[in-house]
């Protein structure tokens, strides 16, 4: 966290972001922009649930403490994800943050890879919706925020592989717009972050396709992004902290880049 956000703390300005007897529910927590939501939610208030497909998401709900909670869930399975939200009960905000981001290119890629990617990235995100907002109906309330990408909605790389990836984050665009006019008259909030660079343990350079270490995608593409430095998990945790108040009550299918100015760039 930047000494910009703690100096809004310490005056009170992000504190006044509260969410005291809110349950919100993380998919994919484990690390990275996951973990990052988590825990800003966890710090203001909220009882965080954190699922994800590695069991070792218990490990990262005891590191933040509190009333978080882990469980194991693997999107792409409809029966466990109905039991785990009928294990959680009332989910007042949910993060669709589950994704992966495999790279090929679309002359060597099948049916089946594209299929995965989307069964994830798309229809995981599409089931943990359609479980929670019935009792987001009920209440005439609820927060979802879906995570997307610059990455297809916005902009690709010259080197490639980024097709299936790219259409599915593109579909999470749609997917909010619509779902947000769906749902806006019952006091439901849909909006999704792209996030661009972000430093995560999981970070994937742009060199030729080959995986890379954060520091290497640090060193490679930091210094290109105008404010000087990849993003952290809690930069874009923040920007969900508020996506999750009521503070944002009259914001619905919005579609928020969090990406230190990169994409402003010719």
């Amino acid at each position: 966290m930047g000494h910009e956000l703690e100096g809004l703390q310490e005056e009170g300005g992000l504190e006044q972001l509260r969410l005291e007897g809110r349950v919100a529910l993380v998919t994919g927590a484990k690390q990275g922009i996951g973990e990052g939501v988590s825990r800003v939610l966890a710090r203001h208030g909220a009882q965080v649930v954190l699922t994800d497909v590695d069991p070792g998401v218990a490990e990262t709900a005891e590191r933040i403490g509190g009333r978080a909670k882990a469980l194991v869930m693997d999107v792409t399975d409809p029966g466990q994800v109905e039991e785990v939200f009928a294990e959680v009960g009332r989910v007042d905000i949910l993060v669709n943050n589950a994704g992966i981001y495999p790279r090929r290119r679309l002359v060597e890629m099948d049916e089946d890879f594209l299929h995965h990617v989307f069964e994830v990235n798309v229809f995981g995100m599409f089931r943990c919706c359609k479980a929670a907002l019935p009792g987001m109906l009920e209440r005439r309330y609820g927060k979802i925020i879906n995570m997307s990408s610059v990455t297809g909605p916005m902009v690709g790389t010259p080197s490639g592989g980024q097709t299936a990836y790219g259409a599915s984050k593109a579909a999470v665009v749609g997917f909010t717009k619509t779902l947000a006019l769906e749902t806006a008259q019952y006091g439901i909030n849909v909006n999704a972050i792209l996030p661009g660079y972000i430093h995560s343990p999981s970070a994937v350079g742009l060199r030729g396709g080959d995986r890379v270490s954060a520091e290497e995608a640090m060193r490679e593409f930091g210094y290109k992004i105008p404010m000087g430095r990849q993003g952290s998990p809690e930069d874009v945790g923040y920007l969900a902290l508020f996506l999750a108040s009521d503070e944002s009550s009259y914001l619905t299918g919005s579609c928020i880049v969090i990406d230190g100015g990169n994409t402003l760039q010719e």
